[in-house]
């Protein structure tokens, strides 16, 4: 059973730093793609950013500079590092995994929904 649990949002001012952590279980032995998705009020979801098993990561052009993932294999946590946080990027974020690649963020972030989905993390950007 696949398990993806967020943690780390807050408030932040604009131009700040915030990084969220994903424990996930069940994805080991298994071919899991992991990353992120993000949904701002009144808008649909859509993928900020997906981690390759290269230990690659592809990002959505709104985000490309600014936001880097990671992955601790040791201890089964995904990373996403924050920087230079804006009004826009108030959203709910979440830990995603699938069993394809999430190559088509950088390309067409709102392409599908990802399989498994943690329960989100709240980001808030304001002065």
């Amino acid at each position: 059973q696949v398990q993806l649990t967020e943690s780390g949002g807050g408030s932040v001012q604009p131009g700040g730093s915030l990084r969220l952590s994903c424990s996930t279980s069940g994805l080991t032995g298994r071919n899991y793609f992991v990353g992120w998705f993000r949904q701002a009020p009144g808008k649909e979801r859509e993928g900020v950013g997906g981690y390759e098993n290269d230990g690659s990561a592809g990002y959505a052009v709104a985000v490309k500079g600014r936001f880097t993932i990671s992955q601790d294999n040791a201890n089964n946590i995904l990373y996403l590092q924050m920087d230079s946080l804006q009004p826009e990027d108030t959203a709910m974020y979440y830990c995603v995994a699938d069993s394809e690649s999430l190559w088509w963020i950088a390309y067409n972030p709102t392409y599908r929904k990802p399989l498994h989905w943690g329960q989100g993390t709240q980001v808030i950007v304001s002065s």
